[in-house]
Order: C-alpha cells, then structure tokens, then sequence
C-alpha cells in the first residue's frame, strides 16, 4: 500500500509541474496583444490540450502499470502469507484433532471404567438387599449366624476342642460347644440374636415415637434373649458356669455396648458374656492357649523322660568323643615321631649320595704323626 501511494503521488506531482508550465506559456502569450489577436493562441491551446492529454494517458498507463505490479507483488506477498496462515492452521488443526481424539479416548475409557464400577455398585446392591433379606427371617438369621460361628471355630480350634449342634442332657440343642480343660468344662455358644426391632430403631419412615418404642422393645429382646440362653444351657455339672451369646452383626454388637451398657451389665449378672466375630476370635485364640498348655503339662512326664534318655546318650557320647581325642593325639604323636626318623634317614642317604662321610683315621697313623711331632 505504501509502495502505491508513492507512486501516485510522484505521477501526480508531474502532471501538475506540466499544468504549471502550460500556464506560464499561456501568461506570456497573453502579455503580447499580437499573439493574443492571432491565430496562433488557439494552435497553441489546441498542442497544449493534446499534450496534456498524453501526459495524462502516459501517466494513467505508466500510473496502470505500477499498480498492476505492485498489485501483482501484493497478491504475491498476500499469496505468500496465506499460504503460511493456512500451513499453521492446518497444524494447530492437526494437533487439535488429535488432542481431541485423545481426550474422546480417555473419556471413553473412563466411561467405560465408570460402566464397570456401576455394575459392580449395582451388583453389591443387590447382594446388600439380599443380606437384609437374609437377615430379615429369623430361620434364615439362625442359619446365618451358625455358619459364621462354625466358620471361625473350625478356623481356630482343633476338631476335638469343639462340638456342634450339641444335644445337653436336657434335651436342649446348642450351636456349639467348646470343650475346654477343667475347671473350666464345656462353654455353650449360641449364634441367634434379635434383630426386628433393631431395623425400627433405625427405620427413616418411622417417627421418633415409634424408634424410641422399638429401642425399648429392643432392650427388652435382648434381656429375654439373655434369660433362655441361661436358663436353657447352662447346666451345673454339666456345662461351665456360664455361656456366650454370639452376635454375628458387628453393627448390634456396637449398638447394645455403645449405647445399652445395662443390658451388658444385665447378661454379666448372668453369667451370659455378648461376642461378636471379631470378640469371639479373642476368646476362641485364648481357648487355644489354654488347650495347647494343658496339652503341654500333660506330656510333660514324657518330656522330662525323653530328656533323661537323650542326657544318657550325650554322656556316652561325650565318654566316646574324649577315646577318640585320645587316640587322635596319640596318632598325631606318632606320626610325629615316624616323621623325625624318616628326616633323619633321609638327612643320611643325601650324605651318603654327597659322598661327605668322613673316614676314621688309623691308630698307627696317629703315631707316627706324634713321633714326627
């Protein structure tokens, strides 16, 4: 643009220094009256006019031509940096594009990852709905809980330590019993809980009338529950004296001793200790203890004879090991002994093959050195 301008500005000066010219020509043939009475002022007029009119064209074509150039190298130029805008637009698309892609991608596979996490959600769901449902039958509760409690026995307890389904002498049936070593005997454990009311406590559709209700009625299924398992399996000279009752919802469990500790203390007056399964694996781990101590004592005569043989035979070995200590060194003193004669028979024979013997003089030998002397 600068370059077009330039040149219209040039082309411009030009023609007006021309007009000028013409001008002046012009005062000068008006100053003389001759000239301007005669013809020639007109021929004059008409040259100048046409010259103009050249100039004019001249300048237009040459003013054209300078502008079809420039024009010419402007689209040149204009070309240029287009081509170099969309070279750089197609790369930022590109790359766009592919940061694009990648973004889909990775929120693809999050969805999908997300999918996943919501069937398992949903699948959780339902096994939940079908512990509660589970949970929610008595039979189905006892069932629950007796094989929770046969579950942690078994994974703890030699099989001779424990019995389930024991009959007592009273034609009561109990979930297990542990048979412990005296004084102790055998400990009843029964895995059946309340739990109805339990639910309403906590029930959201229920108004607090009716919750504070079912907390009391709560308490009082757990007295009563406590009442049958002492009056049904504890047994004076049958059973210790006292049972346990296993709670295999560590959520009651909390509940009864967070925020029900006389009916805690109610169970302890009778002899009736509350479990749950993290509770029970202490008692069941100390059960063990026991039973691998008594064991211990009662082998312990065995033991002590077992040790009075084997320091029998560590005497009698030591007796050995000290003969042969004997016999070791009175080798080791012959072999040195063997060894001081073979140096020394040796020592000789290099002598003898040095021929370094030296020989005995005679006795008349020596008497005539001495008569010499």
């Amino acid at each position: 643009m600068a370059e077009i301008t330039l040149a219209a500005l040039v082309v411009a000066l030009i023609v007006l220094f021309r007009v000028l010219r013409r001008l002046v020509m012009l005062e000068r043939d008006f100053r003389d009256p001759s000239a301007v009475l005669g013809p020639t002022l007109e021929q004059k007029h008409r040259e100048m006019l046409k010259d103009l009119h050249e100039g004019l064209t001249q300048q237009g074509d040459r003013l054209g031509r300078n502008l079809a150039d420039s024009s010419e190298r402007l689209s040149t130029k204009i070309d240029q940096r287009l081509d170099q805008i969309a070279g750089k637009v197609d790369e930022r698309l590109e790359e766009g594009f592919k940061k694009t892609n990648e973004t889909f991608v990775s929120v693809m596979q999050r969805l999908a990852t997300i999918d996943e996490a919501q069937k398992k959600i949903e699948s959780l769901t339902g096994s939940v709905v079908s512990l509660q449902e589970l949970l929610g039958d008595k039979r189905s509760r006892g069932a629950f809980g007796e094989v929770q409690l046969e579950a942690l026995v078994r994974n703890v307890l030699p099989n001779v330590a424990f019995e389930l389904q024991y009959t007592l002498s009273n034609n009561m049936r109990v979930d297990c019993v542990l048979r412990l070593p005296p004084p102790t005997g055998m400990v009843p454990v029964d895995s059946k809980f309340p739990l109805e009311n339990y639910h309403r406590m906590f029930d959201r559709e229920a108004d607090q009338g009716e919750r504070a209700l079912a907390q009391k009625q709560f308490k009082a299924d757990v007295r009563k529950h406590v009442d049958d398992i002492a009056r049904k399996y504890i047994i004076a000279g049958e059973t210790s004296d006292g049972a346990v009752m296993f709670i295999p919802a560590e959520a009651v469990f909390a509940e009864i001793h967070a925020y029900h500790p006389e009916v805690v203390e109610y169970a302890i007056g009778k002899r009736v200790w509350i479990v749950s399964p993290t509770t029970l694996m202490a008692v069941l781990n100390t059960a063990r203890a026991v039973l691998k101590d008594v064991e211990t004592r009662r082998h312990i005569h065995v033991i002590k004879e077992e040790l009075g043989k084997l320091g029998s035979d560590f005497a009698r070995f030591d007796e050995r090991m000290k003969k042969l200590a004997d016999h070791i060194r009175q080798a080791h003193e012959d072999a040195a002994e063997v060894q001081a004669s073979s140096r020394k028979i040796s020592q000789r024979f290099l002598q003898i093959e040095s021929a370094e013997i030296e020989e005995k003089p005679a006795a008349n030998v020596v008497r005539l050195d001495r008569e010499r002397d």
